[in-house]
Formats: C-alpha cells, sequence, structure tokens
C-alpha cells in the first residue's frame, strides 16, 4: 500500500488517480488546510497533519504501507517571505516526523515533491539537477533542506528516495473529475482564467523590467497529468533500486507572463485586462528544467506539449467548476 501525504492537494490528488489507475492500493493523508477531500479518489482516507506525531503512528499501524509519496508541505513563495516560520515548521518538521514514523515501521522507499525553487537564480538555461543549489526564498530553502535530510537519512538508515523537481505545474485532469483551486488562487494560469471569466477585475504582473524577451518572468508549465505519471515512473524505478536522487520535471520550453495570459486569450476567445506591478520578493527571473535525466532514465515523456493544450484543460475544468461549461 502506498501513502500519499498531502493527497487531497492539487498534485497528490491527481497521482492518487493515476496510482488507482495502475491498480496500486492507496490510502491518502490531508489535513484538509488547502486540500479537498472530494478530490480524494481512494476508498481510505485519514485527516491528520504530519506535525501530530501520535496520528502518523497510527496511520503506520492501521495500514500495510510500503513506500510514501510526500506532498504536504506549504508552497507559496510569497508567504514563505512574509512568514517563514510557519515554513520552516511546518515543511521541515512535519516531514522529520513523517520520516521518523517511517523509520520506526520499516518503511524505506519515499518519493518528496520538490521544486525548482531550489535552484533560485540559474546560472545558465536549461537546468540541469547539477546545477548549483541557491534558493532565494524560505519555500526553496524548506525544500531543499528536505532533499539534503533524505539524503543523510539514505545514507545512515539505507532509506531509499527521490526528489522530483517540478517546475510550474497547471492544467487539470482531462476528464474533470478532478482540478486545480486554491483558496485563495496563487498560481498564474487560473488566476489569469479568472480574469477571463470575470470573477477577477485583472491580471497583475508582477514586474516587467526582467532580463527577459518582454521583460516578464520566464517559467516552465508542466501540465499536472504528465507530473502524476512521472510519480508512478519514479516509485517503479525507485522499487527497481535503479533511481537518481532527483529529476526535473518540465516541458523544457519556457513561457513569459505576456505569453501565458496572451495564450489565454486565445483559448478563452476573451480579452483579459493587465495591471503591471512591482517585483515580487524571491522570484526568479527565467525557471526552465532540462528534463533529460527523467526522460532517459524514467522513461518520462509529457503528453501535454504545448501551453495551449494545458491551458484548454484548466479552462474547461474552470468552466465546469463555476457551472459555465
Amino acid at each position: 500500500m502506498i501513502l500519499v501525504t498531502g493527497g487531497a492537494g492539487y498534485i497528490g490528488s491527481h497521482t492518487i488517480k493515476a496510482l488507482l489507475a495502475r491498480g496500486y492500493r492507496v490510502v491518502a493523508l490531508d489535513n484538509l488546510s488547502t486540500g479537498r477531500r472530494e478530490f480524494v479518489l481512494c476508498e481510505d482516507f485519514v485527516e491528520a497533519d504530519l506535525l501530530d506525531r501520535h496520528a502518523l503512528e497510527k496511520v503506520f499501524r492501521d495500514y500495510p504501507i510500503r513506500s510514501v509519496i510526500h506532498f504536504a508541505a506549504k508552497t507559496a513563495v510569497g508567504e514563505s517571505v512574509e512568514n517563514p516560520e510557519i515554513y520552516y515548521y511546518n515543511n521541515v518538521v512535519g516531514t522529520l516526523n513523517l520520516l521518523s514514523a517511517m523509520r520506526t515501521h520499516g518503511v524505506k522507499e519515499i518519493v518528496f515533491s520538490s521544486s525548482a525553487a531550489v535552484y533560485g537564480d540559474p546560472e545558465s538555461l536549461p537546468i540541469p539537477e547539477d546545477h548549483p543549489k541557491r534558493p532565494k526564498s524560505p519555500y526553496g530553502r524548506t525544500k531543499l533542506m528536505m532533499e539534503e535530510i533524505l539524503a543523510d537519512y539514505a545514507r545512515a538508515y539505507g532509506m531509499g528516495y527521490v526528489a522530483l523537481r517540478y517546475f510550474n505545474a497547471a492544467g487539470s485532469d482531462p476528464e474533470g473529475v478532478i482540478g486545480e483551486w486554491h483558496d485563495p488562487e496563487t498560481h498564474l494560469i487560473p488566476i489569469v482564467l479568472e480574469a477571463a471569466l470575470g470573477l477577477r477585475d485583472h491580471v497583475e504582473i508582477f514586474g516587467t523590467d526582467y532580463n527577459t524577451p518582454d521583460g516578464t518572468c520566464i517559467r516552465d508549465f508542466i501540465h499536472v497529468v504528465d507530473l502524476a505519471e512521472a510519480h508512478v515512473l519514479a516509485l517503479e524505478r525507485l522499487r527497481e533500486g535503479a533511481a537518481s536522487p532527483a529529476y526535473n520535471l518540465g516541458t523544457g520550453v519556457g513561457h513569459s507572463v505576456r505569453e501565458v495570459i496572451e495564450t489565454c486569450e486565445r483559448v478563452t476567445g476573451r480579452e483579459i485586462p493587465v495591471v503591471e506591478g512591482p517585483r515580487r520578493p524571491g522570484d526568479p527571473p527565467a525557471l526552465v528544467a532540462d528534463p533529460t535525466r527523467a526522460r532517459r532514465e524514467l522513461g518520462w515523456e509529457p503528453c501535454f506539449a504545448s501551453l495551449e493544450e494545458i491551458v484548454a484543460t484548466a479552462w474547461r475544468w474552470m468552466l465546469r467548476r463555476h457551472g459555465r461549461g
């Protein structure tokens, strides 16, 4: 059985759907602070927090867990700059509690949800896994700390792990069963689509003076279904004993904020109002993945190759969610 922490969240719920489709037994754990219970598609669900060690112990006693896929974390870069304490406490201490419970119960396989935020400002693009790690935000530093903790646990306790460094997760389940739904919304594409739907007055662009072709940040957008598939492949590779410690997950193609807005306008057929604002602390100018290792070692290939395809799935989900479809 696989324990998925943060299983009611955006990427966690899509990964559970992918695991169930492959015949895996899954138990989801989530404190529902941001996740949605209705997105958990597996039968077994535990509402608990990783900071609650007693609840964690009970999960490992009650279920025959062999492997863990660990998503549960706070993830907003801006919030982490404003309030780093909750990020270090929630992300790092919560992970230590999880690893302690795993050790107690002899569970030695974990796939960890990391982030491209571990890299900071890139020296070159696209970014390979061995690029220097200089995170610019407390959020990024917590992810790097957890990767280093996992490496130490692997050396000392024989724990097998894989860290998956996402670039920008986007899109929604093409079947419309689950989708992207944050409250408040912090991801660019759904924010832009909310403006297209009239749920926001405008989209704010944070910084137009970056050293990029149009002055706005560039990001590598990867579909959430492709991310979910990568977790299944990484788990299977880990079980074979042949996984690398870390894989970048991205398309290898970057799109600026202005390009995202223009793409959303094309997909929706609607004009989207824009307001230009100052930079946000902690935002690197460009992050684009080199996903060669994941393709070579995991046999992973993104199915949603274009930004238009990604936005289209997000738009269909949003129309359905708001009763407009």
